[in-house]
């Protein structure tokens, strides 16, 4: 799988617990280029944990996909690697150097490898010696406590790093601070590898000026993702959402979770119903206090059709 960078390319940015398999599925139809799997963890991955081998499934419609892992321990994320390795249908390996999550920072992970580049230059280095995936990539945040954005990226770049995805934030700026596009736009500006620009981008006038103030490849979208999956199409092609569209989605992301998890999907939805009823919905409130009392399929299925087409 070749990707072409020659035109701006939409990633949709991995979310622990939001972006799984459904929701991906669900996206992709909407235009998105790129979808990534959840955050999983390489010490998991080697140690055989059956609960982490299920996240690494994908749709048959998700083609490029990428599959995100954190890790520090060169042992540990090259037998990660050689798992990966084993999958199907994965075009990309992206190592995780930007979960801003104590859990994760604690174990030298995520975010913490911006704070030992010799160890996330050595982290790249193996996914890039031992993966047999076309790409590998990095996605990175501007620092830890303060940043040092190009020392960071010149690091990527050096380690073997095909392309990456930057976060504008350090992280102690975790995901409130303003976003740092001039920032952005000198990591593009020194590197000679493809760059995509990540942080508050939920609009079509917001993704352009993205674009054009950065000059970056792409655009990695997430948490403007959730509740609003036809976002790519918006920025795209103008779509305008309307109710039977919203109903239409909402529901056929029910069904893709109860496939994927059972019945449990249908309280796993739960939080996606929060965000779906947010925008401009008479009686959300009482809609959500609803939702969170239900755990049968056909109930689910009936209140949804119920509170989003009338």
């Amino acid at each position: 799988m070749k990707l072409d960078f020659s035109k701006p390319l939409y990633f949709l940015a991995p979310l622990a617990g939001l972006t799984d398999l459904p929701f991906r599925s669900v996206v992709k139809k909407f235009g998105v280029d790129v979808t990534v799997s959840e955050m999983i963890s390489s010490n998991a991955l080697a140690y055989n944990s059956q609960k982490t081998f299920k996240m690494l499934e994908k749709s048959p419609l998700e083609s490029p996909y990428s599959i995100q892992i954190a890790g520090s321990d060169p042992d540990i994320i090259k037998r990660a690697v050689d798992i990966i390795n084993e999958q199907d249908g994965v075009d990309i390996i992206d190592l995780n150097c930007g979960c801003p999550v104590p859990k994760v920072v604690n174990n030298l992970q995520g975010s913490a490898l911006l704070t030992d580049l010799k160890k996330m230059g050595k982290a790249i280095e193996t996914i890039k010696k031992y993966s047999n995936k076309d790409y590998t990539s990095v996605k990175i945040r501007l620092g830890f406590d303060k940043k040092n954005h190009l020392e960071i990226a010149k690091v990527c770049q050096e380690s073997g790093a095909d392309f990456i995805a930057v976060h504008g934030r350090t992280r102690s700026g975790k995901f409130k601070a303003p976003v740092d596009y001039d920032a952005i736009a000198e990591i593009k500006a020194l590197l000679k590898i493809p760059v995509i620009a990540n942080g508050d981008i939920d609009s079509k006038d917001k993704a352009k000026w993205v674009l054009e103030h950065t000059n970056c490849d792409g655009i990695m979208i997430g948490r403007a993702s959730i509740g609003r999956p036809w976002i790519f199409k918006e920025i795209k092609e103008d779509l305008e959402a309307g109710r039977e569209l919203v109903a239409r989605v909402v529901i056929e992301h029910l069904e893709e979770m109860i496939n994927f998890y059972g019945e449990y999907g249908v309280i796993l939805f739960r939080k996606h119903l929060h965000t779906y009823s947010k925008f401009g919905y008479k009686n959300a409130t009482s809609f959500r206090d609803r939702v969170n009392k239900i755990n049968n399929p056909n109930q689910m299925r009936e209140i949804i059709e119920d509170f989003f087409t009338t």
